[in-house]
Order: C-alpha cells, then sequence, then structure tokens
C-alpha cells in the first residue's frame, strides 16, 4: 500500500471573508467614514449578499473594533472620541517607548534592519500610484509593530498586539488630517532622531503630534 505525500490544505474563502474584506478596506480608506451607519438592507443589495451572511460580516468587524453593533439600532463605523483616545495613547506609549529603548539597547544603538525595511515600505505606500489610505493605514501600523518587534519581547508584542484594532480606528481618524507628505517626513526624522541620540523620547513626541493632531481634527 503506498504512502500518500502530507500536502497543505488548500485555503477557503468565504463569502463572509470576503464580504468583511471588503467593508474593512473601506472603512480603512476612509470611504466608509467614522460614525457612519451600515444600512443592512443597502449593504446586502450592494454586495448581492444575504443578511445573515452581512451581519457575519459586521459582527467580525465589531471584534475588530472598527465596527460598532447597537441593539435594535443597527451598526455603525466605530469612533474614538478624546476619552478613548487618551487612555489608548497613555498605554500605548508606555509599550512603544520601552519596547524602542531595548530595540536600541540590543542593537548596538541603532534599530533593527526591519525597521529601515518598513519605513521604505511606508514611503513606498504614501508615494503615487499606491497612496490609497488602506495600504498607508497597513504600512503605518507595519512600521511602529517592527520597533516593537525589535525590542524581542514576547511579552511587550503580546500586549501591543491587542491594541491593534483601536489603533486601526485611530487611523481612519487620522486620514483627513494627516497628509501623505507628512507622514514620510514625519516617519523618516523620527528614525533619524533615534538613531542619532537614542533618546526614546522623540517617540513620544512623534506619537503626541498624531494624538494632536486627530483631538484637534
Amino acid at each position: 500500500m503506498s504512502e500518500t505525500a502530507a500536502v497543505e490544505p488548500l485555503a477557503r474563502t468565504s463569502i463572509v471573508d470576503t464580504l468583511t474584506d471588503a467593508l474593512r478596506s473601506r472603512i480603512l480608506a476612509g470611504e466608509l467614514e467614522p460614525g457612519a451607519a451600515l444600512r443592512e438592507e443597502e449593504l446586502s443589495r450592494s454586495y448581492d449578499v444575504s443578511r445573515h451572511t452581512l451581519r457575519a460580516s459586521l459582527r467580525t468587524l465589531a471584534s475588530e473594533g472598527l465596527v460598532r453593533l447597537v441593539p435594535n439600532r443597527g451598526a455603525t463605523v466605530a469612533t474614538l472620541d478624546r476619552d478613548g483616545l487618551v487612555p489608548l495613547f497613555e498605554l500605548r506609549t508606555a509599550l512603544e517607548l520601552e519596547a524602542c529603548r531595548l530595540a536600541l539597547a540590543r542593537h548596538g544603538g541603532r534599530l533593527p534592519p526591519d525597521v529601515h525595511d518598513a519605513l521604505e515600505a511606508l514611503v513606498r505606500a504614501c508615494r503615487p500610484p499606491s497612496a490609497g489610505w488602506a495600504e498607508v493605514a497597513a504600512a503605518h501600523a507595519a512600521f511602529h509593530e517592527s520597533i516593537v518587534r525589535g525590542a524581542e519581547s514576547a511579552r511587550i508584542e503580546e500586549a501591543y498586539g491587542r491594541l491593534a484594532a483601536e489603533l486601526n480606528l485611530f487611523l481612519v481618524q487620522l486620514r483627513p488630517v494627516w497628509p501623505m507628505r507628512r507622514m514620510i517626513e514625519h516617519h523618516r526624522a523620527l528614525v533619524e532622531e533615534l538613531e542619532a541620540t537614542g533618546d526614546v523620547e522623540a517617540l513620544r513626541r512623534h506619537l503626541d503630534d498624531g494624538l494632536a493632531a486627530v483631538s484637534a481634527g
């Protein structure tokens, strides 16, 4: 009896997954703005899916923090007000600053290559023909995650990962107040200052700038 070689199982993408990806992209691109109502009848008709499928997709997005579900009132694109942003950034800042300090200490006063690669990916995402906010948001998140990974601390990385949904929501609200050119300059300047001085307070100022821009906007 011949043995059958083990093979990788084929990935199967469900209609729910496909719909979730489409709606997530529209939210992160700002096409569906924070606070916008997500009407079941309209979305079901637009995507030619059942309401059951749509509701499953909305529940997934709600678990990611991108959608807010209110019983008997439906779904809206989630928003973060200042009362939500400030404590989020207090925790984010504590985690990223310590991660950055460790990353510099463990790589001879420089940030690891992954951070530089992530910076270049962010620059590319901010320039045509890319320059779509969903791509910029993903590249921005990857840049900051690369700093956290550079600490080589599984516990810090795990704690930071739990903020991902709310940070995605922050990026949605950053879009109207943060031009692409500023995104590039802000992150290049951060890397240069961190490596030139080793002072992680540069990262605190960097994060404070983003918080202030969204709060003012």
